[in-house]
């Protein structure tokens, strides 16, 4: 317990820094976890999708259950000495006290953090009614306060990411999400330096913004500027790697060559991070 709250401490503090941003990258493994606090990084973070694609899995609801999550959190919390937030979607529940209990559960794996999204998992009603959320996130809040530690909660507002642009309505639910207690504010899927400017006047706590396809061009500094306090990448680490596999594979097959050899992280490389990670 003390070194978890410890962990957990440092990574609330990283997230209260005023002239530097957090960069949140999201691992999907122990090798690529290691490898990240080898680079230098603070603290990572999880990523349904990677994981899921490692197991053979779609990122789809249900596809992974709550206990496989856990386990898999469990994991990456011993792989390495940084802290741990996980994505752990929408609470892998609709009721509040499903959620709650989640929180619990991932507190007691050693993560110092996650993410509980307002998605219903149901295509033809993607997002759970704004009321609904709010309660959903306040049992959260409420179980990550009855905990001995810091323990960072991140409420997500996922309307961009559903087929629902409506900035309006994302900023409303973060809003109210602030005033549950969550404590750190994240909608993924905005395109725009005005859309992430307008997240981070209307609230006070941290926002997150996740780089994928629809924030690709942003760098940084025109993050840092905005107000944003901390950039995860989401799934799209692990997508960057399946696409150099899924190119070399396509590669030999189409063309009977092996020219994705020359750009290949070499053994020495590879080694030389994870023996980095040991010894740290």
């Amino acid at each position: 317990m003390p070194l978890t709250k410890q962990k957990a401490e440092h990574f609330k503090q990283l997230h209260n820094r005023e002239d530097k941003i957090l960069i949140l990258p999201n691992a999907w493994d122990r090798g690529s976890a290691r490898m990240l606090q080898a680079m230098g990084y603070e603290a990572i973070a999880t990523t349904s999708a990677g994981y899921a694609f490692s197991v053979g899995k779609r990122d789809w609801p249900g596809e992974v259950n709550r206990k496989e999550a856990l386990e898999h959190c469990a994991m990456m919390v011993k792989a390495t000495p940084l802290p741990v937030s996980a994505d752990l979607e929408n609470g892998f529940g609709a009721r509040p006290d499903t959620v709650a209990e989640t929180i619990r559960q991932a507190a007691g794996t050693g993560l110092a953090g996650c993410t509980i999204e307002d998605t219903t998992g149901k295509q033809d009603q993607p997002i759970f009614d704004f009321t609904h959320s709010v309660e959903r996130i306040t049992a959260a809040v409420e179980a990550s306060h009855s905990l001995k530690r810091p323990f960072m909660l991140t409420a997500r507002a996922e309307n961009f990411l559903h087929g629902r642009p409506d900035l309006d309505d994302t900023i409303s639910r973060l809003i109210a999400f602030e005033a549950a207690g969550a404590d750190v504010l994240y909608a993924p899927g905005l395109s725009s330096i005005e859309q992430i400017e307008r997240v981070c006047e209307a609230v006070t706590k941290p926002v997150n913004v996740v780089i994928g396809t629809a924030a690709s061009h942003f760098t940084v500094t025109d993050l840092l500027d905005c107000g944003v306090r901390r950039i995860s990448t989401g799934s799209s680490f692990a997508r960057a790697a399946i696409g150099g596999f899924l190119q070399a594979a396509r590669e030999v097959r189409d063309k009977g060559t092996f020219e994705y050899a020359q750009y290949a992280a070499s053994f020495a490389e590879i080694e030389a991070l994870l023996e980095k990670a040991k010894k740290a």
